[in-house]
């Protein structure tokens, strides 16, 4: 406990982000396993020695991936939930778990905007998970003959989502047999958003080839640019030729705590199923990934084995509260006691003013470096998200022309920036090119413990890094 809180306070008092080794670290350490135990005092230096070289993603200077910041409560129902050391796949023996997955999956439908909170859900591990139980229910639902005969009964499937979408569709489309073929990328605009006019004219095409439309995933958050696809226009088009609605909200979903920000997801109630992961954008500690369904039963009618050692049909409680036949998994970790009692402990408006203080450091970072020399804006005007990208131009490059050459060497700035950042261990921001736009900065923020200074000190590290490329 003592090694577990001086890590804690260090993650919240300004100094390093990170100690980052990589040989040394290799090297120096005796890292392997042996036949004879070792005492406590050992021990205790593992766990010293672990912590030491980790990265404090509860840092307030890390923006280096969506899921930041390190909550007291979440940590603490984590402790809790790893001392109870229970499955949850039978009420019978995690009864307090299943009953508050149960009420939050609920609370979670109701705020997408789903009548009584009616419908279905699970906590997976991760969005990719969560996106693919959806790519699998939509395929159940449209051909349930798949579960007993496999692909070999059923069309040629194709899902479609945009081209700045997360890789994990293309990876569901992989793991369940319908192929990364049948993955159409649709065009987006400037800003990122799906384009509804190319998917409906995909679909169409699909449709001409024989194919079978049978999801559409729009994303509620992009990954680099934050960017929320029309969910409204894309709502209209699967209605039309019959597609069933996945929204990934991973990213995006908190929004819909904030009465402020909320309307950015409008449309998300005409979904079949939203992937949401509360432990990007609300803070809570990592696992925790919700993916809703709109039609309650479906889940089971998909997953369920129906093992007798575990789902006896004579047990003497309520049956439905035996939720594991829902899941892929058998054995699944409890993820949800982190998120129910942040949220006792927050409050549905406690996480509001999480969501809007970062949401605002985004917006006061862009107000910044918008016109300040030096950087350029990767797309025009205010970011939807907590996501900022940007390029920072070294002074040696801003007297070039824009043609090929300065965009080979602005290429390999970022790269530079972030590898002397992790040196000194001060900051960590991400970077990564996307389509013809070269290596550029993406900063995200989902921590509210950063301030206002913490966003001016990103600033000038960047360009006291940077300063002599």
């Amino acid at each position: 406990m003592d090694i577990l809180l001086q890590y804690v306070v260090k993650s919240f008092d300004r100094s390093t982000v990170i100690d980052f080794h990589y040989n040394e670290l290799l090297q120096e350490y005796n890292w392997g396993l042996a036949d004879q135990p070792q005492n406590l005092e050992e021990i205790l230096m593992h766990c010293q020695t672990t912590l030491k070289y980790a990265i404090k993603t509860g840092h307030p200077r890390y923006f280096n991936q969506l899921s930041t910041g390190l909550d007291m409560v979440g940590l603490a129902a984590d402790w809790l939930t790893s001392t109870a050391n229970t499955n949850m796949f039978t009420y019978e023996i995690a009864p307090v778990f299943v009953l508050l997955e149960y009420v939050t999956l609920k609370k979670m439908r109701e705020i997408i905007g789903w009548p009584g909170g009616s419908g279905d859900g699970i906590f997976s591990p991760g969005g990719a998970i969560s996106n693919m139980y959806a790519m699998l229910i939509a395929r159940f639902k449209m051909f349930p003959e798949v579960k007993e005969k496999g692909m070999a009964a059923v069309p040629r499937l194709i899902a479609f989502t945009s081209e700045h979408s997360h890789f994990s569709l293309k990876k569901g489309a992989a793991a369940l047999g319908i192929g990364t073929d049948s993955v159409i990328l649709i065009k987006c605009d400037e800003r990122g958003k799906m384009i509804p006019s190319d998917l409906e004219r995909r679909i169409l095409e699909a449709k001409q080839k024989g194919f079978v439309p049978f999801l559409v995933s729009a994303t509620a958050g992009t990954t680099v640019y934050g960017a929320f696809d029309p969910l409204l226009a894309v709502a209209d088009i699967c209605k039309k030729y019959k597609v069933w609605m996945h929204v990934d909200a991973a990213w995006g979903g908190g929004l819909l705590m904030s009465r402020k920000h909320k309307w950015k997801l409008s449309g998300v109630e005409r979904a079949n199923s939203v992937t949401w992961n509360p432990h990007k954008m609300m803070g809570v500690p990592l696992q925790c990934s919700a993916l809703l369904v709109r039609e309650e039963g479906l889940m089971q009618s998909c997953n369920q084995m129906q093992a007798s050692y575990l789902f006896q049909q004579d047990k003497h409680y309520d049956l439905s509260y035996d939720t594991g036949d829902k899941a892929l998994q058998c054995g699944r970790h409890v993820d949800v006691f982190k998120l129910w009692l942040m949220w006792r402990a927050k409050g549905t408006t406690g996480f509001e003013a999480h969501i809007d203080k970062c949401l605002e450091l985004a917006e006061y970072l862009y107000n910044i470096i918008k016109n300040r020399e030096g950087y350029e804006m990767v797309f025009d005007g205010k970011p939807q998200h907590t996501n900022v990208c940007f390029w920072y131009v070294p002074p040696s490059l801003r007297v070039l022309d824009n043609n090929e050459e300065r965009m080979s060497r602005l290429s390999k700035v970022a790269p530079v920036i972030k590898a002397r950042m992790m040196e000194y261990g001060t900051t960590m921001v991400s970077y990564q090119p996307l389509g013809d736009k070269v290596n550029f900065f993406r900063v995200v923020i989902s921590n509210p413990a950063a301030t206002h200074q913490d966003i001016d000190f990103l600033i000038e590290e960047i360009e006291r890094l940077g300063q002599d490329l």
